[in-house]
């Protein structure tokens, strides 16, 4: 059985936010020259990297319980700005990302595609600005 360190669950959340926005990109880049199945492969892929690092959030903080942020002055109000919006649109992006799926899925492409341009950006804001959340709170001011 694979054991990581829940210590390891922060860098590597980072890990599949980052992975989920290059395929992401990737995938549209390979959509707007009609390249279906790049296309498929990436957004499933993109998927599935979400999922994994949505159990291993929740796992993460099951275990570790809430982690504080320690900057001080103007980053102090900029990172809560982000952890917010991060927060909320996290949220809704998963019924977005599951319905955008589902019509893909079922070949509901006129469907897929409108509720698609909603999708890409705010799961990309999503999956950078987690990316950012780490580096701010487990890089730049992480505890002594």
């Amino acid at each position: 059985m694979l054991s990581i360190p829940v210590s390891s669950l922060p860098r590597l959340n980072a890990c599949l936010n980052a992975a989920s926005a290059v395929l992401l990109v990737t995938g549209y880049s390979f959509i707007r020259r009609k390249k279906i199945l790049p296309h498929k492969i990436c957004m499933l892929s993109a998927v599935a990297c979400s999922a994994i690092f949505l159990a291993s959030y929740i796992y993460f903080h099951l275990k570790a319980g809430v982690i504080y942020f320690h900057g001080r002055g103007w980053i102090r109000p900029a990172y809560f700005t982000i952890l917010t919006t991060h927060t909320i649109l996290a949220v809704a992006i998963l019924p977005l990302v599951l319905i955008t799926l589902t019509f893909a899925l079922r070949s509901r492409f006129a469907k897929h595609k409108a509720i698609a341009r909603w999708t890409f950006p705010v799961w990309l804001y999503v999956s950078i600005t987690g990316v950012v959340i780490y580096w701010l709170l487990y890089v730049v001011y992480a505890p002594a």
